[in-house]
């Protein structure tokens, strides 16, 4: 059998060289952002589990944990909390997602420091919120007139955020002209062919039909990073400048590759005429509002999902909070409200469970102690995965230096 480290080289083999060499380094931080970074993983183990309850078929976004929730501005220019990742998802059991995010808050909480009890109750909390909430059969979302707690601080300060400040910590002024800044997170496009098609594709893009009304253009592109799981994939931002009145605004386009969770599963998928539609219509489907400028397109045979770029910061930092218990408590019941509400806010669509059956599923709690039981023996799991992996990782990587220029092509 192939070691952990094998099995993440050969996961992130068709990804760009360069970056994959900086997630392979993030993921040597901590055990957090390791679990982060192999969402793979956990499903090529969990398909082998014994002793997990069956459940309904439900979309799911794939890659839940206790960083894939965070705020953004909608369409209707209006700041939510919601789950925010929908690269890896598919149709699935709804406990495949739930099973995931409860190892989450066993690793994430172990990370920072918080004791296993209290691991133990806000994992406990998570599962009764979700059960509930399904039980119900009516889906929620949250947005500062109903927050409570931290999270309505966090939104209230989002809500003030505006694209000009985003922009002006992402730009500076060179030659008379607004450029992109590049930093560790944001490399310039040497190639400047490349980087004329790039514009000419999103200058083209904004002018169809479903985003007429953004009478922008492109005036400056880059390269970006974000995130840990998606480092190595295609991604790039763009500088926009409106054609009216000189405002600007910040676009982000990312490949959307196969989903890593399907190979693990028995379920019959849709057909999606690409990869990127599929991500795009199920955040449709889940998220009670789109994100801005949300859309899709392909790129030299590449598909990407392109909207609105939003602040990194625009999520819950645990490790400013880790003293603060109740907000922790009440940061994970919402979480739980949140993913319930997705899932019931997809029901029966493309071969999902009907309402029905998860207001049946939320009622019956005798699945709680399995999921829970799993989530802690799986964390423990990938905490001795970790330790294997950053021993490997050290030997063979030797701390290498990486390079800034991409390969684009």
């Amino acid at each position: 059998m192939n070691s952990v480290y094998e099995r993440i080289v050969a996961f992130n083999k068709d990804r760009l060289p360069d970056m994959v060499k900086l997630k392979f380094a993030g993921m040597a931080e901590n055990v957090y952002r390791f679990y982060r970074g192999t969402c793979h993983l956990f499903y090529e183990d969990f398909c082998k589990a014994e002793h997990i309850p069956e459940s309904p078929l439900t979309w799911i976004c794939g890659d839940l944990h206790m960083e894939n929730y965070g705020s953004y501005k909608g369409d209707n220019r209006l700041v939510y909390f919601d789950l925010n990742d929908f690269d890896e998802s598919v149709l699935a059991p709804c406990l495949w997602e739930i099973s995931r995010m409860v190892t989450s808050i066993f690793i994430a909480f172990d990370n920072i420091g918080i004791k296993a009890e209290k691991a133990t109750k806000m994992a406990e909390a998570y599962l009764k919120t979700y059960s509930a909430r399904l039980a119900t059969g009516k889906a929620l979302s949250i947005d500062p007139r109903i927050a409570s707690g931290i999270v309505c601080t966090f939104l209230t300060k989002a809500e003030e955020r505006k694209q000009k400040d985003l922009v002006k910590k992402l730009t500076i002024q060179k030659k008379h002209r607004l450029c992109l800044v590049t930093d560790d997170r944001h490399f310039s496009i040497d190639d400047k062919s490349y980087k004329k098609e790039l514009t000419d594709f999103i200058d083209h893009w904004l002018e169809s039909s479903a985003v007429k009304d953004y009478n922008y253009k492109v005036v400056d592109s880059a390269f970006r990073i974000a995130g840990t799981g998606s480092i190595g994939v295609k991604r790039y931002m763009f500088l926009l400048e409106s054609k009216k009145n000189g405002k600007y605004l910040l676009v982000d386009m990312k490949q959307a590759k196969p989903s890593s969770v399907q190979p693990y599963l028995s379920v019959k998928q849709p057909e999606w005429q690409n990869e990127a539609t599929r991500v795009m219509q199920v955040k449709q489907r889940m998220q009670n509002v789109s994100p801005a400028l949300l859309g899709t397109g392909v790129f030299k045979g590449d598909s990407y999902v392109i909207q609105e770029m939003q602040p990194t910061e625009d999520r819950i930092n645990f490790e400013m909070i880790k003293n603060r218990y109740d907000d922790i408590r009440l940061v994970t019941e919402d979480m739980a409200l949140l993913t319930a509400s997705a899932q019931l806010r997809s029901t029966g669509r493309q071969g999902s469970a009907i309402a029905d059956k998860l207001i049946e599923f939320g009622y019956s709690n005798d699945w709680h102690e399995a999921i829970l039981n799993y989530a802690k023996k799986y964390a423990g799991q990938v905490k001795q995965d970790y330790e294997q992996y950053v021993s490997d990782y050290k030997a063979a990587q030797n701390a290498p230096k990486v390079s800034k220029r991409l390969i684009e092509k």
